[in-house]
C-alpha cells in the first residue's frame, strides 16, 4: 500500500459522519484522513467554480473572468473575489462533492483512491498567488521608507509546504526579509521590506482565499528590510512554539478577546481599586527580557526565558490563578491564543480574557496608556517605543538603561543592558562569568555551551505562589 493509501476499513462508517462536513466548523471534527479527502473536494470545488466565470470569448493567454458584473485579469483577484463572496456556495459544493466520494469510496475504493492520490500528486502552481507586479521596478521595491510587519493567522493549513513554497517566492520577489512560520494550524510571520514592498504583500495575504484577514490583521512599525539578517520561511508543528501539541491544546479554546479599549478599561478599574483588588491578575504571557523593558502597571511578569516554559510556569502556579479573572497580554497577540487555551485547560479560572493585536495594538490607542517602557521585537532593533519611560536599568552601573546588545562572549546568545559608559569600560557581556570568557577565548572554535551566571541564576520555572 503506498504511504498515502488508506485502507478501505477506515471508510466504512463515513456515511455518518458525511453529515458534519457543512462548513469549516465541522470540518475540524474530522479525524486527519478524513480532513485529508474534504480538503480534496474544496480544492476541486473551488477551481470548479473559478473555472466556470472564465470568459471564454476572450483570446488566449489573457485570461478574464467575469464574476457579478465585475471583470477580473487576475487570478488573485478572481480567487480573492470568490473565497469572500462566494464562500458558502463553495462549502454546499464541497458538501456536495464529499458525499459524493464518499459513495464512490464504497462502490468503488480502489478507483476513488487513485482519483485523489492523482489529485494530491499534482505539483501546485504557486505563482497563481504571486501579484503581477511588471509595472513596479526593482528600485521601488528596494529603496525608500520601509515598515516591518508582524501579524498571524490560525486557521486549518492541508499543505503548509506550498503555503511555504508560496511565501518564500513571494518574499524573495519583493525583497522582503524576516521569519515566518508555517504549519497546520496557521501561519506567523514578520517580515521588513518598503512601504510599497510591504503593501503588495498584505494584498497578497489578503487575497488568498485561505487567509480570511483584514487590513487590521498587520501591526506596522517603522523599520524596513534591514531589521533582519535574512529570510527565513519554513513548516512547523507550531506556529508559535509552546511546546504543547495544537491537535491537544487548540487556539479555538482560547480567551474571550478584547478591543483595546476595553482592555484599556478593565486594566484601569484594576488599578483604581489598587491593593484591595485580589480577584484579578495581569498577566504578561512574554519572556523575562521582553517585559524588564516594558510592561503594564502591576502585572505578573513570569521570570522566563521561552514560551515553552509558559506551560509548566501555569502548572506550578496553578494557586495564583485560581478563581481568578485574568487579563493576559503579549506582543502582538498570538502567544495568547495558545497560551489562553492552555490556562483555560486547567479549568481553575473564573474567566480568562486576551488582548487583542496585543501590545502593539493597544499601544496604537494608547501611546501613554497603562503600558510603560518599551516593546520587545524580534529583530535587529530589539525594541520599539511610544513613551519616553525606562523601567529598566544598566546591568553594571544601575543607572536607567533599556537598549539591549548582544552578549560580546562568543556563543551567548543572553542580551545585555550595559549603558554606553559601562560599554567604554569593557563591560559589553552579560555577566561577570561571561565577561572573564570572553577575555580568555581567543583561538578556540569549538562550540561551548551556553552556561554563566543568567543561565545559571534563573530557575527553569519560578514558584511565583
Amino acid at each position: 500500500m503506498a504511504a498515502d493509501d488508506t485502507p478501505c476499513s477506515e471508510f466504512i462508517n463515513w456515511e455518518v459522519d458525511s453529515s458534519i462536513c457543512n462548513g469549516f466548523k465541522q470540518e475540524k471534527q474530522l479525524s486527519a484522513p478524513q480532513r485529508r479527502y474534504y480538503s480534496f473536494c474544496k480544492r476541486k470545488s473551488f477551481a470548479a467554480f473559478v473555472a466556470s466565470k472564465k470568459d471564454g470569448s476572450h483570446e488566449e493567454g489573457s485570461p478574464l473572468w467575469c464574476c457579478c458584473g465585475q471583470t477580473f485579469i487576475e487570478h488573485a483577484a478572481i480567487h480573492k473575489h470568490v473565497a469572500r463572496v462566494h464562500n458558502a456556495e463553495i462549502q454546499q459544493h464541497a458538501q456536495d462533492e464529499y458525499e459524493r466520494l464518499l459513495s464512490q469510496l464504497e462502490e468503488e475504493p480502489e478507483a476513488a483512491q487513485v482519483q485523489v492520490n492523482e489529485h494530491s500528486g499534482e505539483a501546485v502552481n504557486v505563482s497563481v498567488w504571486i501579484p503581477d507586479i511588471s509595472h513596479v521596478s526593482e528600485e521601488q521595491l528596494k529603496n525608500g521608507p520601509g515598515r516591518v510587519l508582524l501579524y498571524y493567522h490560525y486557521c486549518r493549513v492541508e499543505e503548509p509546504h506550498v503555503i511555504c513554497a508560496w511565501q518564500k517566492a513571494l518574499c524573495e520577489k519583493l525583497h522582503l526579509t524576516g521569519k515566518v512560520r508555517v504549519a497546520t494550524e496557521g501561519i506567523n510571520g514578520t517580515v521588513g521590506g518598503t512601504n510599497l514592498a510591504t503593501d503588495i504583500y498584505i494584498e497578497a495575504m489578503r487575497s488568498h482565499p485561505l487567509f480570511e484577514m483584514d487590513e487590521e490583521d498587520f501591526k506596522t512599525s517603522d523599520g524596513g528590510a534591514e531589521c533582519f539578517t535574512e529570510l527565513k520561511v519554513g513548516v512547523y508543528k507550531e506556529i508559535v512554539p509552546m511546546g504543547v501539541d495544537p491537535d491537544l491544546i487548540s487556539y479555538q479554546l482560547a480567551g474571550v478577546h478584547l478591543e483595546p479599549d476595553e482592555f484599556h478599561k478593565e486594566v484601569e478599574a484594576l488599578l483604581t481599586k489598587g491593593d484591595s483588588c485580589n480577584d484579578t491578575v495581569l498577566l504578561d504571557c512574554r519572556n523575562y527580557y521582553e517585559s524588564k523593558i516594558g510592561q503594564f502597571t502591576q502585572c505578573l511578569a513570569p521570570n522566563i526565558r521561552k514560551f515553552s516554559y509558559f506551560p509548566d510556569y501555569v502548572d506550578q502556579n496553578l494557586e495564583l490563578f485560581r478563581d481568578k479573572k485574568v487579563l493576559m497580554y503579549c506582543t502582538g497577540g498570538i502567544r495568547c491564543e495558545r497560551g489562553s487555551a492552555y490556562l483555560r485547560s486547567k479549568d481553575v479560572c473564573k474567566e480568562v480574557y486576551q488582548l487583542k493585536g496585543g501590545i502593539h495594538k493597544y499601544l496604537e490607542h494608547f501611546p501613554e496608556g497603562f503600558y510603560r517602557g518599551k516593546l520587545f521585537v524580534f529583530d535587529e532593533r530589539y525594541a520599539i517605543s511610544s513613551n519616553s519611560d525606562i523601567i529598566s536599568d544598566c546591568r553594571y552601573c544601575g543607572h536607567p538603561w533599556d537598549q539591549y546588545k548582544l552578549c560580546s562572549t562568543q556563543y551567548c546568545c543572553q542580551l545585555v543592558l550595559s549603558c554606553p559608559s559601562c560599554r567604554q569600560d569593557g563591560h559589553t557581556a552579560c555577566c561577570p562569568t561571561c565577561q572573564t570568557k570572553g577575555q580568555a577565548q581567543s583561538e578556540e572554535t569549538s562550540h561551548h555551551k551556553e552556561e554563566c551566571e543568567c543561565t545559571d541564576g534563573r530557575p527553569r520555572i519560578p514558584q511565583d505562589v
